[in-house]
């Protein structure tokens, strides 16, 4: 059925439904705190002990959720006071009530009883109040549990964890399942701090519903911890929405940490974003010791805030946690029972993702840059970080990309010699520590479902997974889409088939309306998640069947707009040129035509190498209709300028080409606008991203404009403004793409570096002669929350900087409750809002709707700038103005920042604001006044699992068995081993390389990002200014049960080191087709036969941050990109070399191998190393068991909390050897498979079904 609005439709629950029909219909209202209550009884260890547990080897005083066998009269009465107050929901006793949180008490066997009694409690207590006209209702509590699956508990090592994301899940499992069991209505999911947590929770709601055939309401509940709007595990409110948003929840919301007026422009932004109901319950105030709930709010002071929170139409559901009682549970009831609820508004459709921060995109989005460089595949300074586990360096090539522009980031880790799984997960725990890289979505890339399901454990965020296909069937890919889903994951779905990749309009069509109806109406993926890449291709190859390829992608994205509602749209731009390669120049030019066409007719997003793309505009006429000609195909050609010239467009490109390329020489640097005035060498420079001369070219300016009396304040106003004022034009024209503009903002900074000194030094002369040099004003200016664009806000900061006024730049994603907080503080004359996206704009609105609700803004009427790339004259007076009756000013651009921020200051400003009135009412008056699959048994499975005559096979044996390290790896020798493609993605290039370097959209921006790249790398190995790490293991094993692979200490095979338990494909298949598992390529154990298993983990993550430092210190914002790419492909061409060095010499069963690096990248080799959290191999949970032997922490890498690794630049992984071993998706899984797996592995149907949710369909 089609994907359906949230939540879910009252008729698909089979407990609750009364309950989320009442939610549409009145105002409810939730209970108080439990803990507040169970101090008034003021019980004594004794207690808390009661006679069952008086010998128990630890103090339990403090453990609430134990008085629930020890004390039940307790609970039961906290439960009948609040019933008897008015609450309609009463949560259980259960908030610590999981063997994570029972284990710190010694107590985790009680976890399963904990929850089934406290949920019989809570059922006997609202049984006993429940009537037809106000029934009553259990919500089984979820707590947020001790332990964070996102944050290290290690200062020392920010990658380390003390839970993992199974973990986590198992102990949900088996709670909830207690809760069930007991009698609840509704699952709660609350105080939320750590949002990975919460997803783990998710999962393994999801699992146990399956599992049961049940499902129920689900309400979540974040905990924003501070002022700053955001839990406590760095995300903002809309960036949690976001997260858990696949839960379809029946109501999210905030509880905890704050007080009711803390909490409001939190809960109040949450309301306007959500499509489902909102529900608050916040703590009595702030924490008093005076007071005998501990809290300062009385009864009278928390209900009329939330009183207020209703008449606002923030929420649909209401109630109290920490330091509220039944009297203030009986006053809120008494205030909002009648008033209306909130309406849950119509959301339009976005693909909503988010890191730390919230990205939505939709149709109006600009073009969206996926970084490349954290990819080893594409970068071999990464890969090798990776492999020498240089992880410091490799989050600095992340850091690099985001600071460069990059929107999502990109990464990779299949790489042969790296431990895919592993470093995959090092990394992104790692990345998930650096809250400046963290705070954008992540882009889990991999061809290995294990590592794809790593990285979707190790992100609270919504990631993209890159990518899914129906490769390999529909099987498969609907196991593997449903996995997407229930870890909240957008997917990028690739235009292949069991057929082969799509090469014609029809084929893509095909292909991608077939995996859109399954995505949509088998899966119940939602549309706007999907993410289609339609394949680019080569063209200009001299095959007349390629000569259409650009322009089959181009109606592809076209047709995909149109007709696959919600849908979007990536691709390799690279691919495009791929017949130029070698020469840079054509690449550029095709790469840049094929990209101004495709964004233009939807294409969403892209992997591109930012710093190598062309301007659309500045291309040279003859060489654009050449380049056009090809790309679009046309029939008539326009470049074709001689009637007597028969030769065929690809003809007279490719003789162009060699024009251009020349014989083979080195192109001579073009300076002839050397030859300019100095104000147009100044805007060439910011167009093109040149630093080479701008120093020299400030000066001389300087000097010129200090000669005629001026200030050098000028230089900054006139000249370097109207380059940048040319760069901003061509980029709203998609005219240029976000690398250059990086680039020109580097050009920007350094010339502004030089000349701060000479501003200073005049402002200090001015002060020795008596002067005023105190600053005309103080203004606050940010960019607002949901939005990191930053350039022209720190323009406009130097600007009026350096016009005497002081200036505190917030920075980016500053939500709406700090900025004011900080303008109040400073005491701020003015403040400045910055935007470059559209949702922006509406944000500005909530900032000046905040200013209007706060009397100290009201008051004085504190001016407020509006700017940025989306705002106008005619958005800033309709939409924004009528919020606040102080003044609203739209800037138009940082050169008219000065002259409206001295107006604001001024002795005449209230004439200045009088007849701004005036026109912004002209403005709003004219405004006003215009016009599922079938899957077979699990024994029919595993009958028809690959049948081997092992008697026949002599498994090889490796040279050694134990571990060996590879430590310092020769950065030179993996720099052989690098896939570029990632990194040019590093850069929103998006193409294959080396078909990249001749693309006609993006193939001139490829070749000079490479040329650069190039360059770097070389100084990166001279230098050393990475390590790459490695450590690969060998040890006896066998099968057994099938499905799982003991892994033996040694020869004697008598000690096992542990159990890695394997998943079978269930999919029911074509006559002939086997179901698979990886334990199937080793030998059973009933066999005889002694056959091995390999284990690594690489990483060339480290010293990338110290080397990022250097590039901050120096503004130069491309090499730092630049460098955070190359660290990424070093660390995956750690993982291919590694693998190919255990192929030929330290397993060596493949040791007359004699592949290119192009074969290895596409997998042409004897043997596998899939990754857990990878297709073949969904669960991370074994990463724990390779760490522990393999000793990751020796080469610098640990597992986070949910098995990610760090450095995030790592790869790790298992090797197998036989010949038939290949790489698949085990897809959806069945009930029976589930309940063995639970026995086999020993760990609860909870936890398996939530490490296994996405397989779970």
């Amino acid at each position: 059925m089609p994907y359906p609005k949230l939540p879910y439709p009252i008729e698909s629950y089979t407990r609750g439904a009364e309950f989320a029909r009442a939610l549409g219909q009145r105002m409810m209202i939730l209970d108080g705190a439990m803990g507040t209550m169970i101090q008034r009884y003021k019980l004594s260890e004794a207690d808390f002990r009661g006679p069952r547990f008086a010998e128990h080897g630890k103090d339990v005083k403090g453990n609430n959720e134990l008085l629930t066998l020890t004390r039940p009269d307790v609970i039961r009465e906290v439960h009948e006071s609040y019933l008897a107050a008015g609450a309609d929901v009463i949560e259980t006793n259960t908030f610590g009530a999981t063997t994570i949180a029972q284990g710190d008490y010694d107590l985790a066997e009680l976890a399963y009883e904990l929850n089934l009694e406290s949920a019989r409690i809570a059922r006997q207590a609202c049984d006993k109040f429940s009537t037809s006209n106000q029934p009553r209702f259990v919500a089984g509590a979820l707590g947020p549990q001790p332990k964070t699956a996102s944050i290290s508990p290690d200062v020392n090592d920010p990658g380390a964890r003390n839970v993992t994301f199974d973990e986590l899940r198992i102990a949900y499992a088996e709670q909830l399942n207690g809760l069930l069991d007991g009698g609840i209505d509704l699952v709660l999911i609350e105080t939320v701090f750590d949002t990975l947590n919460a997803k783990a929770a998710i999962f393994a709601v999801e699992e146990v519903f399956e599992a049961r055939g049940e499902r129920l309401p689900v309400m979540i509940s974040g905990t924003v911890t501070d002022a700053s709007g955001r839990i406590l595990s760095g995300q903002t409110v809309e960036g949690f929405w976001n997260s858990v948003r696949h839960a379809r929840p029946i109501t999210i919301g905030l509880n905890c940490a704050l007080g009711a007026a803390l909490m409001r422009p939190y809960i109040a932004e949450l309301s306007k974003i959500c499509d489902t109901y909102v529900c608050v319950y916040p703590n009595a105030g702030l924490p008093n010791p005076m007071s005998e709930t501990g809290f300062d709010e009385t009864p009278a002071d928390t209900s009329s805030l939330l009183e207020e929170f209703a008449r606002a139409g923030f929420v649909n559901m209401v109630g109290g946690c920490c330091g509220t009682t039944p009297e203030h549970i009986a006053a809120i009831e008494a205030k909002v029972r009648v008033l209306p609820i909130r309406t849950v508004p119509d959301i339009a459709v976005k693909t909503r993702l988010s890191g730390l921060e919230a990205l939505n995109i939709d149709d109006a989005t600009l073009f969206v840059n996926v970084g490349e460089r954290t990819n080893v595949t594409g970068s071999k300074m990464f890969a090798r970080l990776i492999r020498e586990e240089k992880y410091d360096e490799a989050v600095a090539v992340a850091r690099q990309q985001v600071e460069s522009g990059a929107q999502i980031i990109d990464i990779n880790m299949d790489e042969a010699m790296l431990d895919s799984v592993a470093c995959m997960h090092r990394f992104l725990n790692l990345i998930a520590s650096e809250p400046d890289i963290a705070r954008v979505p992540v882009m889990i890339d991999s061809s290995k479902w294990s590592v794809i399901e790593t990285g979707l454990k190790c992100v609270q965020g919504k990631s993209i997974v890159n990518s899914i296909s129906l490769k390999e069937g529909e099987e498969p890919f609907l196991k593997q889409a449903h996995l997407c889903r229930r870890y909240g994951a957008a997917a990028v779905v690739m235009a292949f088939d069991e057929k082969g990749q799509a090469d014609t309009l029809e084929r893509r069509k095909e292909i991608c309306t077939r995996a859109y109806r399954l995505l949509v109406d088998v899966v119940g993926f939602p549309p706007e998640d999907i993410i289609f890449d339609p394949n680019v291709f080569a063209i200009a190859t001299g095959i007349d069947e390629h000569n259409h390829y650009a322009v089959d992608f181009i109606e592809s994205t076209k047709w995909i707009r149109t007709s696959l509602p919600h849908a979007r749209i990536s691709g390799g731009v690279s691919n495009v040129s791929f017949s130029f390669r070698g020469n840079e120049p054509m690449r550029e030019a095709i790469h840049t035509v094929f990209l101004y066409y495709a964004i233009r007719e939807g294409m969403t997003m892209g992997i591109v190498n930012a710093g190598q793309l062309g301007v659309y505009a500045e291309l040279p006429p003859a060489l654009r209709d050449l380049v056009e000609d090809v790309v679009l195909d046309r029939a008539q050609p326009v470049g074709q300028t001689d009637p007597t010239d028969t030769r065929t467009p690809t003809e007279r490109l490719v003789a162009f080409a060699d024009s251009v390329k020349g014989s083979g020489a080195k192109r001579e640097e073009d300076l002839t606008w050397r030859q300019q005035a100095v104000e147009k060498r100044l805007a060439h420079a910011m167009v093109h991203g040149i630093t080479q001369f701008i120093l020299e070219d400030t000066e001389e300016i300087r000097q010129q404009i200090a000669d005629r009396g001026g200030r050098p304040i000028e230089v900054i106003e006139g000249p370097l403004m109207d380059g940048m004022n040319i760069v901003g034009d061509l980029f709203g024209e998609g005219k240029m793409f976000l690398p250059q503009v990086v680039k020109s903002a580097r050009v920007m900074k350094q010339a502004v570096g030089h000349l701060v000194p000479f501003i200073e030094e005049e402002k200090k002369l001015i002060a020795a002669a008596g002067g005023d040099v105190r600053a005309k004003g103080k203004i606050v200016i940010a960019t607002v929350k949901g939005d990191v664009h930053d350039i022209g806000k720190n323009i406009v900061t130097v600007v009026l900087q350096c016009n005497n006024f002081e200036v505190i730049n917030m920075g980016v994603m500053v939500p709406a409750a700090e900025i004011l907080a900080r303008a109040k503080a400073e005491k701020a004359d003015v403040i400045g809002l910055s935007g470059l996206i559209t949702p922006s704009l509406e944000e500005m609105a909530y900032v000046a709707s905040e200013m209007q609700r706060d009397e100290y803004f009201r008051s004085r009427k504190i001016p407020l700038m509006i700017g940025g790339a989306t705002t106008s004259r005619v958005h800033t007076a309709v939409k924004i103005a009528p919020h606040y009756e102080g003044p609203v000013i739209y800037v138009p651009d940082a050169s008219r920042s000065v002259g409206v921020a001295q107006n604001l200051v001024s002795e005449t400003a209230n004439t200045y604001l009088e007849e701004l009135a005036v026109e912004y009412e002209d403005v709003r008056r004219r405004h006003a006044n215009r016009q599922a699959a079938p899957l077979m048994s699990m024994t029919d499975a595993r009958a028809a699992k690959p049948a081997f005559d092992w008697s026949t096979y002599q498994p090889p044996r490796p040279k050694f068995i134990g571990r060996r390290t590879f430590k310092n790896f020769d950065l030179a020798e993996l720099a052989r081993f690098i896939d570029w493609t990632p990194f040019f993605q590093t850069w929103s290039l998006f193409g294959q390389f080396p078909a990249i370097l001749d693309d006609h959209v993006v193939g001139e921006q490829a070749r000079k990002v490479h040329q650069d790249g190039q360059a770097m790398l070389k100084r990166m190995i001279d230098g050393r200014w990475l390590t790459a790490n490695g450590v690969v293991s060998f040890y006896p094993a066998n099968t057994i049960n099938d499905d799982d692979i003991e892994i033996y200490q040694d020869e004697t095979r008598e000690k096992v080191l542990f159990t890695w338990r394997g998943l079978r494909q269930q999919g029911i298949k074509r006559e002939g087709v086997e179901n698979k598992c990886l334990a199937d390529f080793i030998a059973p154990k009933s066999s005889g036969v002694m056959d091995y298993i390999g284990l690594f983990a690489v990483t060339a993550g480290i010293g990338v941050d110290k080397k990022e430092k250097e590039f901050e210190r120096a503004n130069d914002d491309y090499s730092s990109i630049m460098f955070k790419s190359l660290a990424d492909r070093m660390a995956e061409a750690f993982a291919e070399a590694l693998h190919a060095r255990v192929r030929q010499d330290l397993w060596g069963y493949a040791a007359n191998e004699a592949l290119t690096n192009e074969q290895m990248i596409k997998e042409q080799y004897v043997g596998i190393r899939p990754a857990p959290g990878y297709p073949a191999c969904p669960e991370h949970v074994v990463k724990r068991e390779m760490f522990e032997v393999l000793d990751g922490a020796d080469i610098g890498m640990m597992l986070t909390e949910s098995y990610a690794m760090h450095p995030a630049a790592s790869v790790s992984g298992f090797y197998f050897s036989h010949p038939q071993s290949q790489y698949f998706s085990v897809g959806p899984i069945g009930e029976d498979q589930v309940e063995d797996y639970v026995k086999r592995s020993g760990r609860t149907e909870k936890d398996v079904k939530r490490t296994l949710a996405p397989n779970l369909g």
